[in-house]
């Protein structure tokens, strides 16, 4: 498989999507046990978590007020 032909969508970890959510590593934790927000998808690979840039994103654009 050509690596050039992936998408430019990088994986986040729960500290950086944290970070960039502007919540507790915690919270994201349990936001994504009780799937508290069905939209805010989860990449799981292993044990470990991680989150779409993309999805990141699309999470917050939802939840602007106008």
């Amino acid at each position: 498989m050509d690596m050039t032909s992936l998408p430019a969508d990088p994986l986040l970890d729960r500290k950086s999507a944290a970070r960039y959510l502007g919540v507790t590593p915690g919270t994201l934790a349990v936001w994504a046990c009780k799937k508290r927000y069905q939209d805010l998808k989860v990449v799981k690979i292993g044990r470990t978590v991680r989150y779409r840039l993309s999805d990141l994103e699309k999470f917050i654009e939802v939840r602007l007020w106008a």
